[in-house]
């Protein structure tokens, strides 16, 4: 039943965003045709959680602060609707913090062969630049040996902020998928994670062109978060 409030939740939504965003959307081959995957992306708004699944190809499914639910006006409107069609996980903001309630939850939908997105950083990015990965995104694709797609987004924070909508200024490009036996096998569990989690990092980086806020150190697997 959630698939087809989703499916349809997306046909009604899709033709609206390009009517009144039309935003650029790039790299929608390189999300696998079956299978789980993992997509990482940038966050700098709420909507980016409505953006991507409105133009990926295939069903995603994500967790979601539950204060979300109750967001005033329009933009809550539009969330609360769109989160209930497709399915999205409510998760309390100490579970969320803890990445535990997110983090199972997201592994169970992967073992079942659908897809989930992740923001990496953990939270939206108030200052417009790329914060420290944490290692989430990585964990669920090492545990259910699937491959991350990496994704940049831009522009999101700005969909409510004009009167009339700036068609064009939205850009979601959807980077090569990065896969497990990429990452050295021979390699600890942890460093592994921490490989893999600068490799996300990198790619978003890549495809947002947002600046790091740790700098230049920022790229490296040694710091990220354990």
């Amino acid at each position: 039943m959630a698939g087809r409030f989703y499916i349809g939740a997306r046909a009604f939504a899709r033709p609206l965003v390009r009517l009144i965003w039309n935003p650029r959307v790039s790299g929608l081959e390189n999300v696998p045709e079956q299978g789980a995957f993992v997509i990482a992306s940038n966050h700098l708004a709420n909507m980016d959680s409505f953006m991507i699944p409105v133009v990926l190809p295939r069903t995603i499914r994500f967790v979601a602060k539950d204060t979300l639910w109750t967001q005033k006006g329009p933009q809550g409107a539009v969330l609360r609707w769109f989160f209930d069609a497709v399915g999205a996980v409510p998760v309390d903001r100490e579970a969320l913090a803890s990445g535990k309630g997110a983090l199972q939850a997201g592994l169970e939908i992967l073992r079942s062969g659908a897809g989930f997105a992740v923001y990496p950083e953990g939270h939206r990015s108030k200052d417009g630049l790329l914060h420290q990965g944490k290692q989430g995104a990585a964990w669920l694709a090492l545990e259910a040996g699937c491959p991350v797609i990496p994704v940049g987004v831009k522009g999101t924070e700005h969909m409510f902020s004009r009167l009339l909508p700036e068609r064009g200024a939205i850009t979601i490009r959807v980077g090569t998928p990065i896969l497990p036996e990429e990452i050295d096998p021979s390699a600890s569990k942890g460093l592994r994670r921490r490989l893999l989690t600068a490799r996300i990092m990198d790619e978003i980086q890549a495809l947002s062109g947002q600046r790091r806020a740790d700098g230049p150190q920022g790229r490296s697997a040694d710091q990220q978060d354990k």
